[in-house]
């Protein structure tokens, strides 16, 4: 991707191989709007075929990183006339799930950054996320069922994350939580008492991801993607085959001798 998009509910900035994506809407804690979701899987699918982006960073401008669905777009789903077959409910709902298949699926390397509120569908962001890293008193929750509604689209993502049972206890009690019991039920991977802590995390963070090979790392998370969902011969075959294409490719050889002659590979900016 030669040129960013001009986004009107992201804040766009890419350094080297580091694509960093800020949720936009300040003024409503960067609640995720029918167009946040449209920008946000348009970006996504832009940038698939993109070997030189490595890692996309999400993160929440000005201290909060997702609220939940927007207001807005429910209230003005609820005044559309039901079709046959199309309710403006479904649509708007099922859009989102969308996301957070592309955003799970996506071949660079993920970090979330969670600030401030991570609900509803912010924390399905997060739990999509390969790597998440909080402040430790982000606010995180699954509110729906306090609102009549159900996390549709979130659930099973949740699931994945965490297992059933912690799962089945934050959806169905409505309970709001810190960056501790976040770290403590494994939605996140690491937690920081202050904002120069989390930049320092997220520093290190993307640091170790520059040390691994680019091209191994898609592959590998295709790999790792791929367990729940293929048997499990099959998978270990299409693994064998991607590991002898990789260890005979141009980074399985640079890998191997920067390791002998014990200096960094070529990969590492």
């Amino acid at each position: 991707m030669n040129q960013l998009p001009d986004c009107d509910t992201l804040a766009l900035d890419r350094q080297g191989g580091i694509l960093h994506i800020t949720l936009n809407r300040p003024e409503s804690r960067n609640a995720m709007s029918l167009a946040m979701v449209e920008e946000l899987r348009g970006l996504f699918g832009e940038i698939a075929d993109d070997t030189d982006i490595r890692a996309v960073v999400l993160r929440g401008a000005e201290g909060h990183f997702c609220a939940g669905g927007d207001v807005k777009d429910m209230a003005a789903a609820r005044g559309q006339k039901v079709e046959v077959g199309e309710d403006p409910f479904f649509k708007l709902n099922r859009a989102f799930g969308y996301l957070l298949t592309e955003v799970e699926n996506a071949p660079q390397t993920t970090v979330a950054v969670l600030e401030g509120a991570v609900m509803g569908g912010g924390f399905g962001l997060a739990c999509v996320s390969d790597i998440a890293l909080a402040h430790s008193n982000a606010k995180f929750g699954l509110p729906e069922t306090s609102l009549g509604i159900t996390p549709a689209q979130i659930a099973p993502f949740v699931v994945r994350r965490i297992g059933l049972t912690q799962a089945r206890r934050l959806a169905l009690t409505g309970h709001r939580f810190d960056g501790r019991e976040a770290l403590a039920v494994g939605v996140v991977h690491d937690c920081a008492e202050d904002t120069q802590t989390l930049d320092k995390q997220l520093a290190e963070t993307l640091d170790r991801i520059r040390h691994c090979a680019p091209g191994a790392s898609r592959l590998t998370k295709k790999l790792l993607l791929s367990v729940e969902k293929e048997p499990l011969e099959q998978l270990l075959d299409s693994a064998a085959r991607d590991f002898a294409r990789a260890i005979r490719g141009q980074e399985g050889q640079e890998g191997t001798m920067a390791f002998v002659q014990k200096r960094k590979p070529k990969w590492v900016e």
